[in-house]
This record gives C-alpha cells, structure tokens and sequence, in this order.
C-alpha cells in the first residue's frame, strides 16, 4: 500500500498553524467590520466561461478545470449550446464535446464582479464588501507559491470619491498595526501620473512598457532602467524626462510638488497628482497617531496597469526579505465585463500566506495561539471523575478553556500529555481536594502548586 499523500502545491495546517492564521483573519474580519465592509462568499467553482479571458493568456492556463460529471446525461440541446457560446469565446468554430463547464476560482476579483451584476437590483451602492476565502491556480509549486491559496480582499463598487482610496490606507495601516509587523511602507502612485509619463516622453502608446522598465528601479538601479527603455523604444530626451522624476525625492508633498512642476503639460498626469494629494489629505484626517506603518509616494510602483486606472497601492515590509504582502488600486470598469457599464470600484488584498510568513519569522504572534484549552483537569478515576466533570462544567461555563483528560490513566501518562499540549495550567481534583470542595491548580511553567476554592481558581483563571 502507498503512503498517504496531499496534491502537489497544496498544503495541511496542524492545530498550531491554524490558530495563528485564524489570529490574522479574526484580525482583519473585526478591522473590515469597524469599516462596515460587509462579508461576502461566492462558490468554490464558477461557469468556467465566467473566468475564461478575463485574466490573460497566461492566466487563462492556470485555471483549475473540473471535468463534467453526467455528460452522457445532458440533452443534445444543451451540448449544442455550449459548443456555440465556446465557439463565441474563442472567436473560431467549436465543435468538440464540453468535456467541462465549469472551474475553481481563479481569484476574489471576477467572482466578485459577477456576483454584483447579478444582484445589481438588490444592493445598496456603494457596496462595501470583504472576502476572505481559498482560490485555485495550476501554478508550478515552489517556495510562497501555491496551487490552493487563501486571499483576503477589501472592496468598495458604486463610488469614485478619494474616501474610499483613504479609507483603505488606513485599514492597511491599522492591520499592520495590530498584527505588530514593523517597518511597514504602504506605497501609493497613480496609474495616470505613469500615463502622464509617457506623454511627457511623447510616446504614450508605450506607457507599459515605460512602466515595467520603471518597476525594476530597487533591482537594477537606474542604470539598468535606462538601458531598458532604450531598448523598448523610447529616445534619449524622453529618459532625460524620466530620470527628472526618478530624481524627485523628499516627503510626500515635496514629491508631488515637484512633479507638478515637471509634468506641467500633461493633464492626465496633472490629474493623477491631484487624486494622490487629496487621498492624502482625507487620509490624515482619518489615521490615527499611533499607526506606524508609513504611506508614501513611490513613482515607480507599477502593479498590472491593464487592470487599475487610478491609485495604486503595494505594501511592503523592510522587517525580513519578502516581496509586497498587499496590494490593489482604482478600477473604473470591472463589471463591464458582463454588461454593467460605468461602475467604479476600488481594492485591497492581504497576502495571507506571506503576511504568516512574516509573522513567523519575526517570532511575532501571540503565545497564547499556541494550544487551545489553557487547563487540563487529570482524571483520578472514580468519585473523583465525577467531581472532576463538576468542576470542567463550571470552569466552561465561566468562559475558561478547559479538558479533562478522557481515562483514568496513570499519573505520569497524563502530564505528559498536558506538557505536549502545551497547557499553562494542571488541575488536580483528588480525594483531599473532593472532600473539601476545593482544587490544586500547578502552574506547568512555574511548577507552582496550590489549593484553591473553586471561584477563586475561576477567577484565577479567567486573568491568564
């Protein structure tokens, strides 16, 4: 018989991991809610034409497919029509069996979009929503890279004002507070200050290229940059414009006080200056003092610009060597995909894995995630048994996390166990203990032991 196993790119999470990952969702679920995003959940599966061309060529090809079940079942009718709309996806006649209509999710965003399309007539706009759930991509495995991952998303539809693009600084902001993750940038630009950019170099037809070649600026240097643009088409004088704003420098309205200057001519660049200046300004009135993690403007910052059309957003941390643990931006048109025209929106999403991964490593969460039950009461058999259930009732009754261990088994057998289960705290509900209606409670860390009536190891208890 082989050895069990899990599917490549996949992963289990023991008691311990999952605790510390339900810390970062609980962390981020009572953020959302203070914001009054409202929580939202969408199938593991969507009409595999829902996904289809919605994410590229490449992503196309990572998309989980589920074979039909039944297909031998389906009327002719029916096979006949999913080969026509097939056949209007891919542009070309389509007359092989659907073998599969449907996909695991690719992402939060397009099932997002789908589910307000659909319920358009229902929902109060602007609709604040969060999601927090696995999505499917047939990735090629490595290292932070996985084929089953969770995404955590914040989302805004139905507005265009800057409070929105504010608002979800400050979440990011108060969330990397509250996890105590250090040095952390939330870095902001705008996708028309890049297209302002590219006008000032008079090839506006080449503002991606322009922007990916910006995007590597920590990783080669300018150097590298300039080298690169050259080789994508653009001239001398037009490197000379982009090595100006490369140049800038200073606080954030030192920055975009200088581009001002520079991008003078441009008003789609002018523009994109005055969106990040007043989503800077609303967002110092709603931050809150103690917040460390620092926003700034970051010119390079490009982040898939087929996708955003306004403020863009990547967060960052200089604790460990990791890459952006968040990131989204403004979009105009994401349910114009199917068929609901002029619907702005804008995004976030938490990196869950690598937000862990950071946390791990930095040695950061809280101790206590380490078990569940803080107590465990040994089962001296007999009467005691008996007094011993007593006792676990009350104690959960008060709210404190308790277990008692399930057979009368040796003494040592059960410490053992306490010990690997990590519990702070031993109870010990002996015939001395049962006749004075009192209990022993041993600190396992300290090795500390004493007799206590039960309402004051309840209250003992409930301050640890």
């Amino acid at each position: 018989m082989s050895k069990p196993s899990i599917p490549q790119g996949t992963r289990d999470f023991s008691p311990e991991e999952v605790r510390k990952r339900q810390y970062i969702f609980n962390t981020l679920r009572n953020i959302f809610e203070t914001y009054s995003y409202q929580p939202l959940e969408t199938p593991a599966m969507e009409n595999l034409l829902t996904l289809t061309g919605k994410y590229g060529e490449e992503g196309d090809r990572l998309i989980f497919k589920i074979l039909n079940n039944g297909l031998h079942e389906k009327k002719e009718e029916d096979k006949g029509r999913l080969n026509e709309e097939w056949g209007k996806v891919l542009s070309k006649a389509y007359s092989s069996p659907v073998v599969t209509e449907r996909a695991l999710r690719y992402d939060l965003t397009i099932p997002f979009a789908r589910y307000v399309v659909m319920h358009q007539n229902e929902l109060a706009f602007p609709f604040r929503r969060y999601q927090m759930q696995p999505v499917w991509r047939a990735d090629r495995p490595q290292k932070g890279r996985y084929r089953e991952f969770w995404q955590c998303d914040a989302d805004v539809v139905g507005s265009t004002s800057l409070i929105n693009e504010a608002e979800l600084l400050c979440i990011y902001q108060s969330a990397f507070h509250q996890l105590g993750i250090p040095n952390v940038s939330v870095k902001i630009n705008s996708r028309k200050l890049l297209a302002g950019i590219a006008e000032l170099c008079g090839t506006p037809e080449l503002m991606m290229d322009i922007t990916i070649a910006l995007d590597k600026l920590d990783k080669i240097g300018w150097d590298g940059v300039a080298k690169e643009l050259q080789q994508r088409g653009i001239n001398d004088a037009g490197i000379t414009q982009i090595q100006k704003v490369t140049d800038v420098n200073g606080n954030n309205e030192e920055k975009l006080m200088a581009l001002e200057a520079i991008m003078d001519s441009s008003a789609t660049g002018l523009q994109g200056i005055a969106e990040l200046r007043q989503t800077l300004a609303y967002r110092s009135e709603l931050a809150e003092e103690q917040w460390e993690a620092k926003v700034e403007v970051d010119i390079s910052l490009a982040r898939g610009l087929n996708y955003y059309t306004g403020v863009i957003v990547e967060v960052t941390t200089g604790a460990v060597q990791m890459g952006s643990i968040g990131g989204g931006g403004r979009y105009d048109d994401l349910t114009g995909l199917f068929g609901l025209k002029n619907l702005s929106g804008v995004g976030v999403s938490f990196g869950i894995d690598r937000i862990y991964d950071v946390m791990e490593e930095l040695q950061i969460f809280p101790e206590h995630l380490a078990t569940g039950a803080s107590v465990m009461l040994v089962n001296f058999g007999g009467a005691n048994e008996q007094y011993a259930l007593h006792l676990l009732k009350a104690l959960r009754s008060e709210g404190v996390a308790a277990e008692l261990y399930p057979d009368a088994a040796k003494f040592d057998k059960q410490m053992k166990y306490a010990n690997k289960r990590g519990v702070a705290y031993v109870l010990l509900p002996g015939d001395e203990e049962r006749e004075k209606n009192m209990i022993s409670v041993k600190n396992f860390t300290t090795g500390k032991q004493e007799m206590l009536a039960l309402p004051e190891c309840i209250n003992m208890l409930k301050t640890v």
